[in-house]
């Protein structure tokens, strides 16, 4: 059964940032599933080309990979650059890179404070905009923030991390503001807890596992597949007069008290 042409991605090119392993590499094998052609990036070229390789045994030549810095403008501009050129103009941009620092704000240090803006919320607009700068004379294009249940609400020790996630929701609606005009859409997709290899202590400890799964209405961890279909629709023709929206995959979780 076809899904029809709302939801039909087949062809374009997809660029995803911190795809090399967790939530990251599970987006890229859903828009590869979809019938995307995705570069995967990071700033580890061994890492990048381990999923790639992966990655391409099943897609083949529809995989690439991009080692750059995403915090370093200079590094952006040449890396979507050399994108364009071996892969063909982005469609889809998907600002996934992403860092988690923990810790009591009064023993917050200040090069924890700056890496996770620069990694969480400063990448987000660095590559938006160079991508934004090519897509805006195509007159089309999506681009989709990583946002997080921490663009909401918060939790102890975390208040630099929801300062991040709250402001790239609010930059996912700026973008919105400036580029809608252009054709493109700027939304955010945030996902609630998932079990990744970078909650695997979080998940360990079943006192904190359970409170997510109480919390949660549909009583679990997510599962990365579970980002897949809304991260489809808001590449899809079916998301054109979506923008500026969040987009929360989280059990529920935001809905409840």
């Amino acid at each position: 059964m076809s899904a029809g042409p709302l939801f039909d991605i087949a062809g374009r090119v997809a660029l995803i940032t911190g795809s090399s392993r967790g939530i990251g590499r599970a987006l890229a094998q859903g828009l590869l599933e979809a019938g995307c052609t995705v570069v995967l990036n990071g700033r580890s070229t061994a890492a990048l080309d381990r999923t790639r390789k992966e990655l391409a045994e099943r897609f083949g030549d529809m995989v690439f990979a991009h080692a750059f810095d995403v915090t370093d403008p200079a590094a952006v501009a040449a890396g979507v650059a050399a994108v364009e050129d071996e892969a063909g103009p982005v469609d889809i941009l998907v600002n996934n890179t992403g860092t988690q620092h923990r810790a009591p704000l009064v023993d917050f240090a200040d090069d924890d404070w700056h890496r996770l803006i620069a990694t969480n919320l400063t990448s987000a607009f660095l590559m938006g905009r160079e991508v934004a700068r090519r897509m805006v004379p195509r007159g089309h294009g999506k681009i989709i923030n990583i946002c997080s249940v921490q663009s909401e609400t918060v939790r102890p020790g975390i208040a630099p991390y929801a300062a991040t996630k709250g402001g790239l929701k609010l930059l996912t609606k700026g973008m919105c503001a400036d580029l809608g005009p252009s054709g493109l859409q700027v939304n955010g997709l945030g996902p609630g807890y998932f079990e990744t290899e970078l909650t695997e202590a979080l998940v360990a400890d079943e006192e904190f596992s359970a409170w997510v799964r109480k919390r949660t209405p549909a009583g679990r961890w997510g599962r990365v597949e579970d980002l897949i279909g809304a991260l489809v629709f808001l590449s899809a023709p079916a998301s054109d007069f979506v923008n500026g929206q969040v987009l929360y995959v989280d059990g529920g979780m935001l809905s409840v008290l």
